[in-house]
C-alpha cells in the first residue's frame, strides 16, 4: 500500500511519517520511507537545485518539471519496486504538493498539473494522503531552521498553500484526508493512525 503524508512546511510532516513508520512496523509490515523529490541519487541532486537558495533563478514551468522528473525516477526506483513486494510505501509529499505548491500557489494550471502528473507517475496515486493542516504563521514559528528557496516565498505564498491543500482535498474526499497538526504530536499521530487503519482495512488493504 501507497501512503503519503503532505501540508505545509512546519506542520510536522517528518516527525509523524517517522512514528507511522515505527507503528506501521511494529504491527509486522515491511515500510519503506521516501521523500519526494529525493531517495534516489538523482532526486537528491534535482532536491537541492529546487531548495537551494543560492540556486539560479528558476522559472515556475520549470520548477514543476524538476519536480515531475524527481518523482518519475521515485517511482521508478523505490515505490513501484516496493508495492511489487508487498512492503507499505510511506512518501513525505507526491504529486499533490506539485498541484497545490506550483498550481494553486503559483499560478500554474491545476488540470494540466495533474494530466502531467499522471504521465510522470504512470498513473500511480497514494491510497491515501494525509494533509497536516494548521495556521501558516504557527506552522512557520515552529520552523528553527534556515529557510529553504520555496519556504523564503513569503505569507501570501503559504496561505495560498494552505487553501489549496483544503481544496483538494474537498474535491477527493476519499483520497485525502485533513488532520489539525495543531494539537500535540501523540494526538495527530493517533488520528494518522487511525485515518491508516481504515484504509488497510478497506477493499484492497494490507490486513
Amino acid at each position: 500500500m501507497f501512503l503519503s503524508l503532505d501540508g505545509i512546511d512546519g506542520t510536522g510532516k517528518s516527525t509523524q511519517i517517522a512514528l507511522l513508520a515505527d507503528w506501521l512496523r511494529g504491527a509486522g509490515h515491511d515500510v519503506v520511507p521516501c521523500r519526494d523529490p529525493g531517495s534516489t541519487p538523482l532526486g537528491e541532486a534535482v532536491r537541492q537545485i529546487l531548495l537551494d537558495v543560492r540556486a539560479t533563478p528558476i522559472a515556475r514551468t520549470t520548477e514543476m518539471l524538476l519536480y515531475m522528473a524527481a518523482r518519475a525516477q521515485l517511482v521508478a526506483e523505490v515505490i513501484r519496486p516496493a508495492l511489487a513486494v508487498g512492503k507499505i510505501v510511506v512518501a513525505d509529499r507526491f504529486l499533490l504538493a506539485n498541484v497545490v505548491y506550483q498550481g494553486h500557489a503559483g499560478g500554474l494550471d491545476v488540470s494540466e498539473l495533474w494530466r502531467i502528473g499522471r504521465t510522470a507517475t504512470g498513473g500511480l496515486e497514494p491510497a491515501l494522503t494525509i494533509v497536516l493542516d494548521m495556521p501558516p504563521q504557527a506552522a512557520a514559528e515552529r520552523l528553527d531552521r534556515p529557510l529553504d528557496r520555496m519556504e523564503q516565498q513569503g505569507d501570501d505564498f503559504r496561505d495560498r498553500l494552505r487553501q489549496g491543500f483544503l481544496s483538494e482535498a474537498g474535491r477527493r474526499p476519499d483520497q485525502i484526508v485533513v488532520i489539525d497538526a495543531a494539537r500535540p504530536v501523540a494526538v495527530v499521530q493517533a488520528d494518522i493512525r487511525r485515518a491508516v487503519e481504515d484504509r488497510l482495512a478497506g477493499p484492497g488493504g494490507v490486513v
